[in-house]
């Protein structure tokens, strides 16, 4: 197991080489759930939007939820929408859209020292050296950012839940293109998910 994840390390760490990027050994973990006796039923070829981002907390409108990200994300919706042949309503759409941005902080440590957060998991560049869960351990816990950006497709006439997508994607500090990039990759992921019907 730990042969394996050393060969794949190299093996993206060649690619990257390669290709002069990181694109090359990066892939979003999307996840997908679908109402299905409701899919069958309705059948989405308009939408409209469910809502739009609240706040008044600075720090919240300034990092994720910024009305240029949400343009961002909503452009980005549209496209991939339009790709499945729905387009947007003026009025008495068939599905509404709604969407997310969001990050938490996560801690990975040992359990019991530090609050039952669990093991360190995953390859990192740790004390000057490679570690990994069951190779050579950690010594303390491990905090980052969690991001992420959902969409949820709704019944425009019940209001029900037909669909929801999540991918695990941080904007926290991202801006202009590279803000633009990840927001059209993250929501290109999700969209590989749309249920077919």
């Amino acid at each position: 197991m730990i042969k394996q994840a050393i060969q794949k390390t190299l093996t993206c760490a060649v690619a990257v080489s390669a290709t002069l990027g990181l694109g090359a050994c990066t892939t979003l973990r999307v996840t997908s759930d679908v109402n299905q006796p409701l899919a069958s039923t309705v059948r989405c070829q308009s939408f409209d939007w469910a809502g739009s981002f609240h706040g008044s907390s600075d720090s919240l409108r300034s990092t994720i939820a910024n009305p240029v990200n949400e343009a961002r994300l909503r452009a980005a919706i549209s496209a991939n929408l339009s790709t499945v042949g729905v387009h947007q309503a003026t009025e008495n759409a068939d599905c509404l859209v709604g969407y997310g941005i969001g990050q938490r902080n996560v801690v990975d440590g040992y359990p019991g020292f530090y609050g039952g957060y669990g093991w360190g998991y995953g390859w990192g560049w740790r004390h000057g050296g490679w570690g990994g869960y069951g190779a050579w351990g950690w010594d303390y816990p491990y905090a980052y950012q969690e991001g992420i950006i959902g969409v949820d497709i709704y019944d425009g006439k019940t209001k029900q839940a037909i669909w929801h997508a999540s991918v695990d994607q941080n904007l926290n500090g991202v801006t202009g293109d590279k803000a633009d990039k990840k927001i059209k990759d993250a929501v290109a992921a999700i969209f590989s998910k749309y249920p077919k019907t």
